[in-house]
């Protein structure tokens, strides 16, 4: 079954979308969910990664407030239910979801122990969270949202980290992204890739900022970073 059940730390507990690779061998990946819950792009994304090798899980991070989101960008009431999930949203209790959620991967059968994190929008944020206050062996984020506020954890990143920025995102204006990039400008670990003209959520497929060239390349870049880090 694809969805697994996951202990919070604080107690009580949490479902999952779990993709698991044909082989039923692999390294893992937590894939941290956009503002519209574990909803089909998110397993789309889980789908991707199991075809890639990957054990894919991404956990259900609103269960606190309503469990079982699973919402579109389609329509008005959406976007507003949306919006209304994540100004709910306690960023540090999500932050422990996704570490226990990393270390359900890393215990769970066939995986090689290895376990990465991916994030998109709330979830790209996360994932850079994922990178400075857990043991992720390697995060990815894109178009991550409210990052530059938190740039006081950098210190703190031990393993490979990617961001992807949208140039053109409304939520993470240029002289945000011009504070991430400055910060990580001489690192060794972090790599910043920007894509010119691209706006928020351009890599969401379906989504109005949909770009298929744009996602395809911070796809493949991701898909590089994972292969050389989780291999």
């Amino acid at each position: 079954m694809p969805e697994v059940t996951i202990a919070a730390a604080d107690g009580g507990s949490f479902s999952a979308y779990l993709a698991r690779p044909a082989t039923g061998k692999g390294p893992g990946v937590v894939v941290c969910q956009e503002i519209f819950g574990v909803n089909h792009v998110m397993r789309e994304v889980c789908l991707d990664l199991a075809k890639q090798g990957y054990f894919a899980i991404c956990p259900d991070l609103f269960w606190r407030q309503q469990p079982g989101i699973q919402i579109t960008d389609k329509t008005e009431a959406e976007w507003a239910r949306a919006f209304e999930l994540y100004k709910g949203f306690n960023e540090a209790k999500g932050v422990d979801d996704l570490k226990a959620t990393l270390d359900f991967m890393r215990k769970h059968d066939g995986c090689t122990g290895k376990v990465g994190a991916v994030g998109f929008c709330l979830g790209g944020k996360l994932a850079y969270l994922m990178a400075t206050r857990t043991t992720s062996d390697c995060s990815v984020g894109y178009y991550g949202v409210g990052i530059e506020a938190a740039l006081d954890e950098a210190k703190n990143i031990k393993k490979p980290l990617m961001l992807n920025i949208a140039e053109k995102d409304e939520y993470c204006p240029p002289a945000a992204q011009a504070k991430i990039k400055a910060a990580f400008a001489d690192s060794k670990l972090v790599t910043i890739h920007s894509y010119p003209a691209m706006n928020h959520a351009f890599a969401r497929v379906g989504g109005q900022h949909y770009d298929k060239t744009s996602a395809d390349l911070a796809n493949s870049r991701t898909a590089g970073i994972f292969k050389k880090t989780l291999s």
